[in-house]
C-alpha cells in the first residue's frame, strides 16, 4: 500500500498515525493515510499566515493556474482512476470530472486576472462634488476548505482555485473517505508554481479536526460543502467568520405533458442512478403530467433497466458503490421504509454489500424520508400531477433549494417554472443534475449559503474596501 502524510509549506510532510482508505469497490485496504495531530494542524495554519504575508502579484496566481490546467490535463488518467478507486466513481465520470477539473481551473485563472471594484456614484450628494470614490477587492485571508467525497477533484477545486485567484492561501480538509485525489492534488499545484504555504492538506478521520480548524482564529473565511447538519454546526461554531456553505437536496424534476418523453426518461434515469446517486443534485423526486404518467413511467423504467452495475474501473459501468457499507444500510432502510408505508416498486435489483442497484418507486408520499429528505442513493420516486402548479408547490415544499429540472416545449410553463420553483438554479429540458463550471452555483434554505463558480467564488473570497479621494 502506499503510505501518505500531509502536504504542507510546499513539502509532503510525515503523519505520526495513520488511518486505512479502503478501495470502494473491492472493499480492500488502497493506501493509508495521514491522521492529523493539532500539531499537524498549527503547522499548516502557521504556514498559511506566513504565506499570505508574502506578496503573491496576481498574473502570477493566473500563470500558475494556467499551469496547473495543462499538468491535470497530462496527469488525467492517473487522477481519474484514484478517483474511481477511493470514491468508487464509474471511470467514465470520473474521467469528465478530471476535464471539468481542468475547466475549474481556467475559470479560476480568468477570475484571478478580471476582479475588479467600481465606482461609487457619491458626486449626486451635496458638497461631494469634487469627490471620487470606488471599491477594490481584498481576499479575506487564510481560508479553510472542507470537501466531500464525492467529487474529490472538481468540488475541491471550486474552492481552492478561486480561492488563490483570489489570494487566499487555503489549508484544506478532504473527506475522509477519499483523500487521496487531494494530496495528489497539491502535489501538482506545488509542481505548477503555487508559493510556499499557499496550498496546505490535513487529512484524519476525527470531526475534531474539523473543528479545531473551524474554531480558531486564524482562519478568516471557511467555505464547506457537506451535509445540512454539519453545515449547521460549521455557521454556529464559526462565530463571526464569513461561511460559505453547499449542502443538500433532494431534487425535485418535472416532466410536463408536452416533454419528450425519450429525452426525459434518459436523462432522469442517467442523473439520478448515475454514481449511485451520490451527487447533492441528484435527480430524487420525479413529478410527472398525469395525462402522460403511464408512457413516461414505462420509458423511465425501461431506462433505468438499461443502466450498467457493476466495477467503477468497467467503461460500461454506469453505477458503482455506495461510499461505505453505512450509507448503502440507511438507502436500504429508507426503501423498506416507504414500502412498508405504502410505495410500490417499480426497479429493484439485488444489494450485495456496498453495491445498491437504483431502485424505482411510486405511490409515494411527502411524509416519507426517500422524498423528503435527501437520499444520496439510487433511489428516486414517481408522482402524478393534474396541474403544473401543483407540482410546482410540491417541489417549493422541501426544506432544501438547490436545483430543479423540468422538461417541457411550452416557453411559458419553463418560465413559470423559473419564477415559482424556490432554488438556485432551474435546468430546462434538463435535470436538476446539470451544471457548467462557470455558472453561479449554491442555494437557499437548508441548501446553503453563497453561490459557487469561479467568478462567483472570487466575489464571495473577498471583501470590498471604499476609497474616496477628495480631490
Amino acid at each position: 500500500m502506499d503510505r501518505y502524510g500531509f502536504f504542507i509549506n510546499g513539502e509532503e510532510t510525515t503523519a505520526h498515525r495513520h488511518y486505512v482508505v479502503q478501495h470502494k469497490y473491492r472493499q480492500e485496504p488502497l493506501a493509508e493515510v495521514g491522521e492529523a495531530s493539532a500539531d499537524d494542524l498549527n503547522y499548516a495554519l502557521e504556514s498559511a499566515i506566513r504565506a499570505f504575508e508574502t506578496s503573491w502579484a496576481v498574473f502570477d496566481r493566473y500563470r500558475v493556474l494556467e499551469n496547473a490546467a495543462e499538468l491535470l490535463g497530462q496527469q488525467a488518467e492517473d487522477f481519474a482512476r484514484t478517483i474511481a478507486q477511493e470514491a468508487g466513481k464509474p471511470i467514465k465520470d470520473a474521467r469528465v470530472e478530471v476535464a471539468r477539473g481542468q475547466q475549474t481551473l481556467r475559470y479560476s485563472a480568468l477570475a484571478a486576472r478580471t476582479l475588479k471594484g467600481s465606482e461609487i456614484p457619491i458626486g449626486g450628494n451635496p458638497g461631494a462634488e469634487n469627490r471620487l470614490a470606488f471599491t477594490i477587492r481584498k481576499p479575506y485571508g487564510v481560508t479553510l476548505a472542507i470537501t466531500p467525497f464525492n467529487f474529490p477533484l472538481n468540488l475541491v477545486l471550486h474552492k481552492v482555485g478561486p480561492a488563490l485567484a483570489a489570494g487566499n492561501p487555503v489549508v484544506l480538509k478532504p473527506a475522509p473517505a477519499a483523500p487521496i485525489t487531494s494530496l495528489k492534488l497539491a502535489r501538482l499545484l506545488n509542481q505548477a508554481g503555487v508559493p510556499k504555504g499557499w496550498i496546505n492538506v490535513v487529512t484524519g478521520q476525527g470531526p475534531e479536526i474539523g473543528e479545531q480548524l473551524v474554531k480558531d482564529a486564524r482562519v478568516k473565511l471557511i467555505t464547506f460543502t457537506g451535509s445540512a447538519a454539519v453545515g449547521q454546526i460549521i455557521r454556529a461554531q464559526a462565530a463571526l467568520k464569513p461561511v460559505l456553505l453547499e449542502l443538500g437536496n433532494n431534487s425535485a424534476n418535472i416532466v410536463h405533458e408536452d416533454a419528450d418523453l425519450d429525452l426525459a426518461a434518459r436523462t432522469l434515469a442517467a442523473r439520478a442512478y448515475g454514481y449511485a446517486g451520490q451527487v447533492c443534485i441528484a435527480v430524487q423526486r420525479i413529478y410527472v403530467h398525469h395525462k402522460i404518467w403511464e408512457p413516461f413511467r414505462d420509458a423511465m423504467v425501461q431506462a433505468t433497466n438499461d443502466l450498467v452495475v457493476g466495477n467503477p474501473e468497467d467503461p460500461a459501468t454506469d453505477v458503482g458503490p455506495m461510499i461505505n457499507e453505512a450509507a448503502a444500510d440507511r438507502a436500504d432502510l429508507w426503501y423498506r421504509e416507504a414500502v412498508a408505508a405504502g410505495a410500490k416498486t417499480l426497479v429493484q435489483g439485488s444489494r450485495q454489500g456496498v453495491m445498491v442497484p437504483p431502485i424505482l418507486l411510486e405511490h409515494v408520499a411527502p411524509s416519507m424520508r426517500v422524498m423528503s429528505e435527501e437520499v444520496f442513493a439510487p433511489l428516486a420516486g414517481l408522482v402524478p400531477y393534474e396541474d403544473v402548479n401543483q407540482a410546482f408547490n410540491w417541489a417549493n415544499q422541501s426544506r432544501y433549494g438547490l436545483q430543479a429540472g423540468i422538461f417541457t416545449q411550452n416557453l411559458k410553463v419553463a418560465m413559470q417554472a423559473a419564477r415559482q420553483l424556490q432554488v438556485g438554479g432551474v435546468m430546462v429540458n434538463d435535470s436538476s443534475s446539470y451544471r457548467a463550471d462557470n455558472m453561479p452555483y449554491g442555494g437557499i434554505k437548508d441548501s446553503g449559503i453563497g453561490r459557487e463558480g469561479p467568478e462567483f467564488a472570487v466575489e464571495e473570497m473577498t471583501y470590498p474596501t471604499v476609497i474616496v479621494l477628495n480631490l
